[in-house]
């Protein structure tokens, strides 16, 4: 329960940087206020999900009408915080002898891993509302994948002891640039019809972050993703093939799927082979 409500603290956050993101307004360093009548908002509005459920979704200075866009992104914030804690430790047994072994490893993993998950999900949020995946944000994504997706830390020895899986490294190296040249045709001979430049950066660090089969899955499972949940929506909404949608958010998608549960469905997979 407190990871889930940490995780909502931080959707908090990334819904503010979603939205000063290339604004000229620095993130962190100005106080949040209503974008109706300017109102400087409280600590007691700015609980997450609490306070947009009893203003029922209204400023409470003005009266007017707060985006879902927060609580949706606090709520699966929080949600992905918790499986991504559980995956973690799932199989950790806790014992204060092994207090040690929890430092070393699990919860530097941890630490990293849901930084690259907020930074995925605020790529999501801005490319949904923009249609467009920022630099800062990926270039981010893509260092961080690249640098230490493929370390063994040891916390305690931060220094000394760090180990590089040189075969690991230059197989998630190649994903990385796979998926990257892949999306780039896709974006290259359609004239950015089909696909943007940002997904193919995207899928640089996905590849990164998840090597060869993981990333493969992660693709395949964002199409999927996208043809189930976009098409219907956008006819629905009376759009037609032509209309624009946004795939970074199905990228992350398959990216957090594959890394959660791409090696147990794999291996259900070689079974029914």
């Amino acid at each position: 329960m407190f990871v889930f409500l940490f995780g909502t603290v931080v959707g908090s956050f990334l819904n503010v940087v979603v939205y000063r993101l290339g604004t000229g307004e620095r993130i962190g360093r100005s106080r949040s206020r209503c974008f109706s009548c300017g109102a400087m908002l409280q600590w007691y509005d700015l609980i997450p999900l609490v306070s947009f459920i009893l203003q029922k979704g209204r400023c409470r200075y003005c009266g007017s009408k707060i985006s879902i866009q927060y609580p949706v992104v606090e709520f699966i914030t929080g949600l992905v915080f918790m499986f991504v804690t559980w995956n973690i430790f799932q199989n950790f047994q806790f014992s204060i002898f092994n207090f040690q072994s929890i430092f070393n490893h699990s919860i530097f993993k941890l630490i990293y891993i849901l930084i690259i998950f907020s930074l995925l999900i605020s790529i999501s949020v801005y490319d949904f509302r923009h249609k467009i995946i920022p630099n800062q944000l990926v270039y981010s994504f893509i260092l961080l994948t690249l640098l230490f997706g493929n370390f063994d830390f040891d916390i305690w020895n931060l220094f000394g002891n760090w180990k590089l899986e040189i075969g690991n490294l230059s197989t998630h190296i190649a994903s990385g640039f796979f998926a990257f040249l892949s999306f780039a045709s896709l974006w290259f001979f359609s004239k950015g019809r089909w696909m943007g430049f940002g997904d193919a950066k995207l899928a640089l660090g996905i590849g990164f972050l998840l090597g060869p089969w993981l990333t493969a899955f992660a693709v395949v499972l964002s199409f999927w993703i996208g043809t189930l949940i976009a098409v219907p929506l956008v006819l629905w909404r009376g759009g037609g093939l032509k209309t624009q949608i946004p795939f970074g958010p199905f990228l992350a998608a398959g990216c957090l799927t594959a890394w959660l549960a791409g090696d147990v469905l794999r291996q259900f997979y070689i079974g029914l082979l």
